[in-house]
């Protein structure tokens, strides 16, 4: 099996029709299985798959677990570590949003780039959105304290060509030309077996958001090159089901808190850490006071996925 395709859904079915629908109008020589995790949709979802796709395997009934321990069920499904399929299952993982539509050999060519590069760890394409332009998550720097800084104060849309101002969304390169980056964006994330392997599964400490940042860094931590690959150009809606949402934006800044603590508070001097709460705080709302004031001191570690 060459490829492994994890979709996570929450009330999107019609977007989620359309997603597969494009997978399964993949061309080329590729095999590939699909699993459609849904997280206690009540739309439906879940009873379309069932009905319209019965190639895909389908995994419901468990209620809302959030982005990274939903994958995390469709990756051990398919083998990944602490699956069941074991050394048999697919060589690449290819986590993917259910709002989003392929090109017919976006697939093949994502596949064939890994194999001729054994140095990618992770692959993304370039993704655009509905109204033709660039999503700029798809390709990203680490959101370290100074990054996140230049990007909160605004210098970062006041100079988005500058490669200090413009580091969080990389906006001072050429979004047509292949860059190694820092993390490409969960909606299209194409990750080699062996890199899996080597540094787990998705850490589910955070809900949604982050958890691609935190898989990319431990990969790239781990040797591997991460790569932004726009010769192959996907449709993101965005957003789709975390507009529904009122856990979303909360979600959001805790999860800047959560790899804040795991991987840059050791590192961070007393001044920059102060401003770091601070602004997490004002972002946050006091219902992330509790977590701050929790965390502020500790030296968080990491819980992974796998």
């Amino acid at each position: 099996m060459d490829l492994g395709i994890v979709i996570v859904n929450w009330n999107t079915r019609d977007l989620l029709r359309r997603c597969l629908t494009t997978v399964y109008a993949s061309s080329g020589d590729i095999r590939y299985r699909v699993v459609v995790v849904d997280n206690g949709s009540d739309d439906a979802s879940a009873e379309m798959v069932a009905a319209e796709f019965p190639q895909a395997a389908l995994i419901s009934g468990h209620g809302n677990v959030g982005y990274p321990q939903g994958n995390n069920l469709g990756l051990r499904a398919l083998g990944f570590p602490g699956g069941a399929e074991g050394p048999r299952g697919p060589r690449y993982a290819l986590l993917l949003n259910p709002d989003t539509e392929l090109p017919a050999d976006a697939l093949c060519r994502a596949v064939r780039y890994m194999d001729e590069h054994p140095e990618i760890g992770v692959l993304g394409p370039r993704l655009v959105l509905p109204d033709g332009s660039l999503d700029l998550a798809c390709r990203r720097s680490f959101p370290s304290p100074t990054v996140s800084m230049w990007r909160m104060l605004q210098l970062s849309r006041l100079f988005p060509r500058s490669r200090v101002f413009g580091q969080y969304n990389l906006t001072y390169l050429d979004d047509r030309e292949t860059a190694e980056v820092d993390s490409v964006v969960g909606a299209f994330m194409l990750v080699r077996r062996e890199a899996i392997e080597k540094v787990g599964l998705l850490d589910e400490q955070f809900f949604m958001y982050g958890e691609d940042l935190d898989w990319a860094k431990r990969i790239k931590e781990a040797g591997w090159k991460i790569i932004y690959y726009p010769e192959i150009e996907v449709l993101h809606v965005k957003r789709a089901a975390s507009r529904q949402s009122k856990r979303a934006q909360f979600e959001f800044v805790r999860a800047m808190l959560l790899f804040y603590n795991k991987h840059y508070r050791a590192s961070t001097g007393p001044l920059m850490h102060t401003a770091v709460l601070a602004g997490l705080a004002l972002r946050g709302g006091p219902r992330l006071w509790p977590e701050l004031s929790g965390r502020a001191g500790a030296k968080h570690g990491s819980v992974q996925g796998g």
